[in-house]
């Protein structure tokens, strides 16, 4: 078991140099749990978009591969490529006099950066060592069963606008209440399977839900076996920021499967509202509250991997450490 920010790397928290005031600050928190590889990956790029005043866009995302042992490679490509070819595509909608700050330009955005990073996916762009061979005996750019789920946030200073594709979530917690930015793609949920028949694949019941009995999701960036009936779409929300957002947190389903929404805010929020350390309001808090998730998701019996990030809004001032916190599961 390692508790790391991605491979290797300790838990991170607070403000990245050079940043200023307006960037939130976060925490990250990833195990591999009871699994025998780490399969996720994280990524974070406060102001990746212009200055962290006023018109920045912050970028969080995390990724969770599959497969067999190539699963790094899918979410590594993620990892290393999306916020890169997001950031192009930005550049080039405002090339093109199109509004790059609409919501619609931004979906837009989004959409061609899923669309472009599933096909370095696809193709095993740049692989790090042609050599390598895994379990399966194929050459890590040639497994056709590679893939991952990607959850992306872009924090504006009035919007939230979160990508998912797969079945990693990103949770709001707001005014103490969980609200759910994304909704997880199952293959029984009932508009995907639809779409997956419609397309001629099948949903079959082996140990869950499974597109032609394979995969427990609908959507997932790689998966070229899969194609149609797995998508490379993302849906994406936009939510608009107000005085009561406290906290956002992006995982995997190593967290999901047996932490609710309502619950991981109240630990968040509990963590990021007071206590003698971390102390309320400093860097440590968001490392210390995504550090809590992912142990609780190990000691609540979850055997993936579990990534966490939370971001502190830091829309309005924070409650007293002596309120009362229940964590307590609906």
């Amino acid at each position: 078991m390692r508790d790391s920010a991605g491979a290797g790397e300790p838990p991170r928290s607070g403000e990245e140099e050079g940043d200023d005031e307006e960037v939130p600050r976060f925490g990250v928190s990833s195990i591999c749990g009871r699994r025998r590889e780490m399969e996720d990956a994280v990524a974070i790029h406060p102001s990746f978009i212009g200055a962290g005043g006023g018109g920045g866009i912050h970028y969080f995302a995390v990724f969770d591969g599959h497969g067999c042992s190539h699963v790094r490679t899918a979410a590594t490509t993620c990892m290393e490529r999306m916020h890169v070819i997001m950031r192009e595509e930005f550049e080039l909608e405002t090339l093109a006099g199109k509004g790059s700050n609409s919501d619609d330009s931004l979906k837009c955005v989004i959409d061609r950066s899923f669309a472009r990073v599933d096909g370095e996916v696809i193709d095993g762009n740049e692989a790090s060592d042609e050599s390598i061979h895994c379990r399966c005996e194929r050459r890590r750019p040639k497994c056709e069963s590679v893939g991952s789920t990607a959850v992306v946030a872009l924090l504006l200073r009035d919007k939230i606008f979160v990508a998912n594709c797969g079945d990693s979530r990103a949770v709001l917690c707001r005014d103490g209440r969980s609200v759910a930015l994304s909704s997880d793609h199952k293959p029984d949920r009932s508009d995907e399977m639809n779409r997956i028949e419609a397309a001629g694949g099948r949903v079959i019941y082996w140990q869950g839900a499974r597109v032609l009995g394979v995969l427990a999701m609908s959507r997932a960036i790689g998966d070229s076996y899969l194609k149609p009936f797995v998508s490379s779409i993302p849906e994406v929300t936009v939510t608009e920021r107000t005085e009561s957002d406290e906290l956002l947190i992006l995982a995997s389903d190593g967290l999901w499967d047996v932490v609710s929404n309502d619950t991981a805010c109240a630990v968040a929020r509990m963590c990021l509202s007071g206590g003698a350390f971390p102390p309320a309001g400093t860097d440590e808090t968001c490392g210390y509250a995504s550090m809590m998730l992912t142990q609780l998701a190990l000691a609540r019996g979850s055997v993936d991997n579990a990534s966490v990030v939370v971001v502190d809004l830091g829309r309005r001032s924070r409650q007293s450490h002596d309120d009362n916190v229940v964590v307590s599961e609906k």
